[in-house]
């Protein structure tokens, strides 16, 4: 049975002086709003609207709707202005493989480097995120799964791989409310995975933790189209 967190409605930020920029601010709220549910997928945005809401003119409104297009995170359609994107089934298989060759590198890297402090630290977190799915957190879930994928890149691949993982995430995110967290089955099958990852790095077994990281990774492609959590109506990846 799927599960999710409440967000709350988009708040008004007219009374709040901007950082830098006016279309930075903007840009940094609203794709906040995109990540965290608030903006849902296929939500109409519209201008006038967020320009009343944040406090500035429509110019930085429409400089921040370009970038978030630019992104994903936004699409234009006729008629329809800009929406809110959402993950097609097809974009979310190429970014999943993308993630499995990068990453599934990286954790057979770190099976060969990893010290006994490194080792502890992401026993750590997978604890943390057993805490948070006995808790039905799956904010914490995804945050911490985040957290323990990125940890593992910067063991196995700190002059590379750990940048090119952060590029994908920063410019192809998946929002909350598209997260294959929300399930409790693939929540107990991604913390299964994660504990035999975390076996293979303190055997130092390269080969099974990349075969398990990858396999892990590419599962998620099954998961997503058999909970239909994303829409066959686009190919707009984010």
């Amino acid at each position: 049975m799927g599960r999710s967190t409440q967000p709350e409605g988009p708040q008004h930020y007219s009374a709040v002086k901007p950082p830098g920029s006016r279309a930075d601010y903007v840009h940094s709220v609203l794709r906040r709003e995109i990540l965290t549910g608030v903006l849902l997928p296929g939500a109409p945005i519209l201008q006038d609207e967020i320009g009343s809401r944040l406090g500035v003119s429509i110019t930085p409104v429409r400089e921040a709707l370009r970038r978030l297009e630019s992104a994903g995170l936004v699409s234009y359609q006729t008629h329809y202005g800009a929406t809110v994107s959402q993950l097609s089934a097809e974009a979310a298989a190429e970014l999943y493989q993308v993630r499995a060759a990068v990453e599934g590198v990286a954790a057979r890297l770190a099976a060969g480097r990893i010290t006994p402090e490194e080792l502890a630290e992401l026993r750590g977190m997978h604890e943390s995120m057993e805490v948070a799915h006995r808790e039905s957190d799956t904010v914490r879930l995804a945050n911490g799964s985040r957290l323990f994928h990125a940890r593992i890149a910067r063991i196995g691949g700190p002059a590379f791989l750990a940048g090119h993982l952060r590029w994908i995430w920063e410019n192809y995110p998946v929002p909350h409310t598209e997260s294959v967290w929300q399930f409790d089955d693939v929540a107990d099958n991604t913390l299964r995975y994660h504990a035999q990852i975390l076996v293979a790095l303190e055997r130092g077994d390269a080969p099974a933790a990349q075969r398990l990281m990858a396999e892990h990774i590419e599962s998620a492609i099954g998961e997503r189209e058999r909970h239909r959590v994303c829409s066959p109506a686009t190919t707009t990846p984010v």
